[in-house]
Parts: structure tokens; C-alpha cells; sequence
């Protein structure tokens, strides 16, 4: 007779050959009543709606929602597919945030399709889809990127609303600065008379500084005999003007938000102080901080650590072969990975107040922070020598987030542009909250974005000459929740207050 233990083998058998043909939305009928009842209570199953599945981790707590915000893409083109076929696309206003690479969870996916119920189907999370019954644009005017059905780039731009370029000036500008000429959407224009659009269009193209885009729309339609009124869709100038062949959608994003983001941290950040502490005694400060940092920082990430732990890791009495404790323990490895990674923090400090570029110190030692965070764990065989080679090549997610950070082909061009930003910050303060900021909202590695960013952050607050700052465990739900804002409503305030409030405590 079968044991319990070869029966759930079976039932994840059956789960891995649909995982193995790439199928995320699990149908009621992919699987047999019984192995579905029995993945589901085992927690390798969970239900989105009645007879939907997508597989989860057994180890996930109640209310986990990473699993959920990992397969909403791919859930959501498996539900549409199977639901209506090819009669259906992405509204233009999503159809723009996939072209821009902005793929963050939204509360509600707005689609068309002419088999459409114009009622919402309730996901999980407070998610769903919404299914307008409209008529699909033309076919040459669709196309489908990462197995999502969109519109082209020129055709959501005509189509989507006026409004969507006060409600979501980034996405906006991002878009407008991936075109380089004005053939497509002209043709578009023409075809279907739209005068009124032109006109708006050229007023954005000319708001981002592609004027001769701009001109090219308004003088064309002219000559064809409609009557166009330039209007700029925009409330503000652009912080970012875009000429001639632009970078990638992820890059100008991130320039777009740095910009729009510096004159909120600049109001909400106090400048720094007038007499900043000589580099030994500054140095001295950061040493003598270091337990209650790193007590704090480790604890974020969930690490279970004790200051007693951090202190005998910081004076060399941590020793895995004689204590078993430190051999067998994952939390005495990132420890000793901390005061690693510290040091050499330290070090970059030190050019750093010895008059280097902060930006330029910080991208040249990055690299060498991480690798000695994990340089423990690669010594133990618990991470392989090649993960510390560089940024991850594969998709990462962040905890309960909504926020999908760029994909790994992106980060070629975002990370020289964001250390380009750092190095061409004028504030410290700006170096400080928006290099914090924009690092982890690009994710570029498999693990130790927080821990990397939060040194990123105190190695630009000491370019400035405030004091090393510590984000406690007690503040862990108030700074995930900051960083949501700021990377899923580009509010940075939170953020910077929450910083600048946390600056000078000593725990």
C-alpha cells in the first residue's frame, strides 16, 4: 500500500509535468480531483478562483501574496487565452506601461475584447481583471510581448486617454522617448482623421524636447487639410528632455523618477550639517554603530541574529569548527558576511571623505560589497562561486510588493545610468534617499538588494557628512511600506521622511 509521503510524490509528479509545458493558470481539469484536493492542502496548490489554480510554496504563511504577484502576468495571459481566444488586448494605457517595461501588479488589468462581460473578475489580493466589450484595434496594430496581447506603441499612444498623462506623467514621458521618428503614428493620424490627438501628441513630444517629432506631426496634418491646435497633455515641464535616439524605456524611466523625485527629498530632508566631523572621527562613529547596524539591518531580512552573535563574529570568535551552533546556523553565515561587507564599506567611505566622487567610489566598490556579503556562504557550499560573478540573469521578485523590478537584459544599461545619476548628484542628501531608492527598485541581484542598498544609502549620507543611520526592525512594515510608494505611486515622501527621521538616532 501506498505510504502518505508516496502519494504526495505522485500528486507533485502531476504538478511538475504541467509546470514543465510552462503553464501557470492550473485548470480544475489539468489535474485530478485527487491530486488537486491533495496539492491544495499541502500548500503546493493555491486557488485564485473557482477552478484556477497557480502553484505556491508550502512554506508560504497565510496572506503571502509573492507567489500571487509572481504569476499575475503569466496567470492573466492564460486566463485570457483560454477565456477568449485571440479576441483580446491590454487597454492602451497597459499596452504603454509593457512597452516601458513597467510591469508592476495593478490593482485591476483593464482589457478588451469583444467577447468582453464589462464586469470585473475578482483575483486574489484585491486584484482582478476588468473585461471591456470593445472591438480590437486592427491587426497590424496588436502585437504580443512576454505572451501578453498589446497594442503597438503608436497605436496606444493615439488611443489612450488624455488623462493618463496627468495620472502617469512617467509612464508617459518614458514612452514618448522610445520614438525616434514620426512615419508610424502619422500614418495612424491620418487614417483616421484624428486632429484633436495630433495635436495633443505634438504638445507632448515638445514638452520631453522632440520638437522636430512634434513639428513633423503638426505640419503634416496641416498639409493634409485638418485643422490641428497644438496642447501640451502635460501639467509640467519635463525634469527630462530626450533628443534623437534615446536608451532603453527602464533607463529613461529611472532618470525620469530621479529628476521628478530630487525636489521632494530637497524640501523634505534637512540640508547637512555646517561642520561635518573630520574622516577619523566620522569613522570612528560609523565603528562604533556597527553592532546596533547590524543587529537591525540582518533582522530586516529576517535573519535571527543577536548582538551577542554580531560581536563575536566583529572579533574573530566565531569559529565553525568548533562550535556547532556557528556550523550549522544560515544566521552566524550572514553575519560574518555583515562585518565582511562593513569593512569594505568603511573603506569607500574613507575615499569618499578623502575627496572622491561618491557615485564613482560607489560604482567601482559595489561589487566588492556584495561579494564579501556572501563570500561566507560560497565558503560554506551553500552558494556556488559564479553567483557572486555579477548582477542576476533571471527575474527576481520582491515580498509582497507590487513592484516588478526591470528584467535582467535591462540591467545593462540601468545600473551605468543610475551610478551615472549618483555620480552627477549635486545634493547628498539625493545621492542618499533616491541611490537607496532606485537600487532596490532595479533588483539587481538574486539576494542582498536591502543590505547592499542600505550601505549604498550611508555611504552617500557620509558624503555629505550626516551621520550613518539605521533603519530598525521596529520600523521594518513603515519602510517596506515607504518604498511601495515610491516604487508603485512614485511618492518618494514617505521614504525621505521616514530617512531623515531615523538620521542621528542611536538606538
Amino acid at each position: 500500500m501506498a505510504t502518505p509521503s508516496d502519494k504526495l510524490a505522485d500528486s507533485l509528479a502531476a504538478l511538475k509535468a504541467l509546470q514543465d509545458q510552462n503553464r501557470v493558470a492550473i485548470r480544475a481539469r489539468h489535474l485530478t480531483r485527487t491530486h488537486r484536493e491533495r496539492l491544495l492542502r499541502n500548500g503546493f496548490i493555491k486557488e485564485v478562483m473557482k477552478g484556477w489554480y497557480i502553484s505556491a510554496r508550502p512554506d508560504e504563511p497565510e496572506g503571502e501574496s509573492t507567489a500571487w504577484y509572481a504569476s499575475f502576468w503569466s496567470f492573466s495571459a492564460d486566463y485570457l487565452e483560454e477565456r477568449f481566444g485571440d479576441q483580446w488586448c491590454l487597454s492602451p494605457e497597459q499596452s504603454i506601461n509593457i512597452h516601458t517595461e513597467s510591469r508592476g501588479v495593478p490593482t485591476q488589468l483593464l482589457v478588451r475584447s469583444p467577447k468582453g462581460g464589462n464586469k470585473p473578475t475578482p483575483l486574489l489580493h484585491n486584484t482582478s481583471i476588468f473585461d471591456v466589450r470593445l472591438e480590437l484595434p486592427d491587426k497590424q496594430d496588436m502585437e504580443i510581448m512576454g505572451g501578453l496581447r498589446i497594442m503597438t506603441l503608436s497605436a496606444s499612444l493615439i488611443a489612450c486617454s488624455e488623462a493618463q498623462f496627468v495620472s502617469n506623467p512617467i509612464e508617459m514621458r518614458a514612452a514618448l522617448s522610445m520614438v525616434s521618428d514620426a512615419s508610424d503614428i502619422l500614418r495612424k493620424l491620418l487614417s483616421g482623421g484624428h486632429s484633436k490627438v495630433a495635436g495633443r501628441l505634438a504638445g507632448a513630444f515638445r514638452n520631453i524636447g522632440k520638437g522636430t517629432i512634434a513639428d513633423q506631426i503638426a505640419g503634416t496634418m496641416k498639409s493634409a487639410g485638418y485643422n490641428v491646435s497644438e496642447a501640451d497633455p502635460f501639467t509640467a515641464s519635463s525634469p527630462v528632455l530626450f533628443s534623437g535616439r534615446e536608451q532603453s524605456p527602464c533607463v529613461n524611466r529611472i532618470r525620469l523618477m530621479w529628476n521628478a523625485m530630487r525636489p521632494v527629498v530637497i524640501e523634505h530632508f534637512p540640508p547637512p550639517p555646517a561642520h561635518p566631523l573630520e574622516p577619523e572621527a566620522y569613522l570612528k562613529q560609523v565603528a562604533d554603530i556597527y553592532v546596533t547596524d547590524a543587529y537591525h539591518s540582518l533582522s530586516i531580512e529576517g535573519y535571527r541574529v543577536s548582538p551577542d552573535l554580531i560581536d563575536r563574529v566583529r572579533t574573530g570568535d566565531w569559529n565553525p569548527g568548533t562550535n556547532q551552533g556557528d556550523a550549522e546556523h544560515y544566521n552566524a553565515l550572514a553575519a560574518r558576511g555583515y562585518w565582511l561587507a562593513h569593512e569594505e564599506v568603511k573603506k569607500s567611505i574613507r575615499r569618499i571623505l578623502s575627496g572622491g566622487n561618491a557615485g564613482r567610489v560607489a560604482e567601482t566598490d559595489l561589487n566588492t560589497w556584495y561579494r564579501e556579503l556572501f563570500a561566507p556562504s560560497v565558503t560554506a557550499g551553500i552558494m556556488q562561486p559564479g553567483e557572486l560573478a555579477g548582477y542576476r540573469n533571471q527575474p527576481v521578485y520582491i515580498r509582497h510588493s507590487m513592484h516588478t523590478p526591470p528584467n535582467a537584459a535591462a540591467l545593462r544599461d540601468a545600473m551605468p545610468s543610475f551610478f551615472e545619476l549618483l555620480a552627477e548628484e549635486e545634493e547628498a542628501r539625493v545621492r542618499a534617499v533616491l541611490g537607496h531608492f532606485i537600487f532596490v527598485y532595479i533588483h539587481p541581484f538574486m539576494d542582498g538588494n536591502g543590505r547592499i542598498g542600505r550601505f549604498l544609502m550611508n555611504a552617500m549620507l557620509a558624503s555629505g557628512g550626516h551621520p550613518w543611520t539605521v533603519i530598525t526592525l521596529e520600523q521594518r512594515s513603515a519602510y517596506m511600506a515607504a518604498l511601495e510608494q515610491a516604487s508603485v505611486h512614485q511618492n518618494i515622501e514617505p521614504f525621505t521622511r521616514l530617512i531623515a527621521g531615523s538620521m542621528g538616532k542611536t538606538h
